[in-house]
């Protein structure tokens, strides 16, 4: 087991064992994050679902109110007649089939893929490079439309989609350190409430087992699962 760090240390006696509120949570993550870069806050949300039953399958997407604090690398691959809006939109890379030359090639360095319904039948061939990395667009997580310019100007003001895990977890990325404590406390109550909105009826019992934040290396605090709703 690797040993802490004095940093680490004086952090980890800051979190009581108890659970917080999320506006206690995302104030006291600010305070124990002590690395020399902005490092993102994330949610982990043990759901008390089975995802290997199609019935029980959480997923879907969120626009945080506050932005996800990263510069998002946005593809659209689109015909031709769709270049103009997408580049307007803010898309930082657009085209068709020299793109799919150069994913085929192996190049991945984008973070979302838009596309439209007519081009999705040559993207199939490319599941196996896309698909792992969680790049292939798709209909459910509005990345496949007609609507292109909402899609690319949704994905940059902060639009996610997230995906319960085998083992029942969402992992999200919820925005960075550097934000206010507030703002944070914003994006994980969006992504919270929308987790709620998304229950499955097959779900029984308590659905949410239980919340917990933290940034990239600090410890984790956890979140009272009955008042995440709570200003």
């Amino acid at each position: 087991m690797a040993r802490l760090t004095k940093k680490q240390k004086e952090a980890t006696l800051k979190v009581e064992d108890k659970t917080y509120t999320v506006a206690e949570a995302s104030a006291l993550i600010k305070e124990i994050t002590n690395v020399n870069f902005d490092p993102s806050v994330d949610l982990a949300v043990r759901l008390n679902v089975d995802p290997r039953k199609a019935n029980q399958m959480v997923r879907g997407v969120v626009t945080l109110p506050h932005g996800t604090g990263k510069d998002v690398k946005v593809l659209a691959l689109v015909t031709p007649d769709k270049e103009a809006e997408a580049k307007e939109a803010g898309a930082d890379y657009v085209g068709l089939d020299e793109y799919l030359e150069k994913i085929k090639g192996g190049w991945t360095d984008v973070d979302v893929i838009v596309t439209m319904p007519s081009v999705m039948g040559k993207l199939g061939p490319l599941g196996r490079v896309l698909g792992p990395r969680g790049l292939m667009p798709n209909p459910k997580t509005g990345t496949v439309t007609m609507d292109v310019a909402k899609a690319v100007s949704d994905v940059k003001a902060g639009k996610i989609d997230f995906k319960v895990e085998k083992t029942g977890i969402v992992h999200a990325a919820i925005g960075k350190a550097s934000f206010d404590a507030e703002k944070i406390a914003g994006n994980a109550r969006e992504l919270l409430t929308t987790l709620v909105k998304l229950k499955p009826q097959a779900a029984k019992g308590v659905y949410i087992e239980s919340i917990y934040m933290s940034s990239t290396m600090s410890p984790s605090v956890q979140i009272d699962t009955k008042r995440f709703t709570e200003q």
